[in-house]
């Protein structure tokens, strides 16, 4: 990726990130998000990857914890957390194929991840019997494509990607992504898409009609062709820079993640966000237990916390990501809950597809990516 902010995390209070944007800190601040000094509990828990039963070592995304979180889940269980950040599944994935990931019990894989790491045998099944609140998921969530009866991961945060424009510059507004073809002549270095080979090639093939996992060359390639007749129009591949740029006025139309678009909402209300009509992403993120984790009964009592309504709406109200947990909905204000953007209609959704592996046919996809974004 050209942009190393591509695809890390969630807005953070006081912080304006993308949903996949590197915080800008120090390594050594990166991995020691943590609080120390906490009781001892849970004395039955597994040696963590120091040696101590007490500990939590957990791989995430940014912005899906706080140090509020992990107090609270630090009173109620006594176990000490650590949370290690990374910029993308990739480079999850990375680290732990090469054997660095031995003191993590927790990950946070995005769907298509989950795929990959179980044919990876990556993953622990996971014992129901230890997992509270299963029950209350949305039914979207409950048998979903990427782990069928979510046997090795829980979905913790979902969303959509979308185009973001200012209401009162725009007329007739977006409705599709072909609005980005058909106004090309009033664009030029007006437009972002998200630094993500597989959202924008995906928003290309919906475009034509084609899945956002195409596997078929013929149609990768067309989707690459059609992304070069709008090159003159991008401002940028960018995942999180759009925000700052499309509220100063710099940009016409965004690429970017319902979660960003609803923080950045918040600083102007003339922004929309869209799921376009002819169908965008609906992405999820989980959160899996690996199988070489050193302290899994602690990490079995970080996914039932994680599960509980009350923390869960918690984390919809400080992190903008949708929740799958239904009766934590329930929890949330009332404009949070008839929040389109937040919570789509099932007709919106129907349109959406997940991002899925496709195989050999990667390659193709990271060859027109580079031709694409080195032009």
């Amino acid at each position: 990726m050209a942009e190393f902010e591509s695809q890390l995390g969630r807005r953070l209070p006081g912080v304006r990130t993308g949903r996949r944007h590197f915080l800008k800190l120090s390594a050594g601040a990166l991995s020691g998000l943590m609080l120390s000094n906490c009781r001892r509990g849970l004395s039955d828990v597994q040696a963590g990857g120091d040696g101590r039963s007490d500990l939590l070592e957990i791989y995430s995304w940014a912005a899906y914890t706080d140090d509020e979180v992990i107090r609270a889940f630090q009173d109620q269980t006594g176990i000490e957390v650590r949370v290690t950040l990374y910029d993308s599944n990739e480079t999850m994935l990375a680290k732990l194929q090469a054997g660095g990931g031995g003191s993590f019990s927790i990950v946070y894989p995005s769907d298509y991840a989950v795929q990959e790491m179980l044919s990876l045998e990556m993953l622990a099944p996971l014992d129901k019997s230890q997992i509270q609140g299963l029950d209350n998921l949305l039914p979207n969530w409950v048998n979903p494509g990427y782990d069928p009866d979510n046997a090795h991961s829980v979905p913790f945060a979902w969303g959509t990607t979308g185009l973001v424009y200012n209401r009162q510059s725009l007329n007739p507004p977006p409705t599709d992504w072909d609005y980005l073809w058909q106004s090309r002549a009033d664009l030029t270095r007006q437009v972002t898409l998200l630094n993500d080979v597989r959202e924008v090639m995906g928003a290309a093939l919906k475009s034509l009609g084609y899945s956002y996992n195409s596997t078929n060359p013929q149609e990768i390639e067309a989707a690459y062709q059609r992304l070069v007749e709008i090159r003159p129009t991008l401002a940028s591949f960018t995942t999180d820079a759009w925000q700052d740029q499309i509220l100063a006025g710099d940009l016409a139309v965004a690429m970017g993640y319902s979660s960003d678009a609803i923080a950045v909402r918040e600083d102007d209300p003339d922004l929309v966000y869209i799921v376009p009509d002819s169908g965008a992403s609906l992405w999820t993120d989980t959160m899996a237990i690996l199988k070489t984790a050193p302290n899994p009964e602690a990490a079995y009592a970080w996914i039932n916390f994680q599960l509980d309504p009350q923390n869960a709406a918690r984390n919809v109200e400080k992190f903008n990501f949708a929740t799958p947990v239904r009766p934590a909905i329930e929890l949330l204000p009332p404009e949070l809950q008839a929040n389109q953007n937040l919570f789509p209609s099932e007709e919106v959704l129907s349109r959406c597809e997940s991002i899925a592996p496709v195989g050999d046919a990667v390659d193709l996809y990271d060859r027109y990516w580079t031709m694409l974004t080195s032009a």
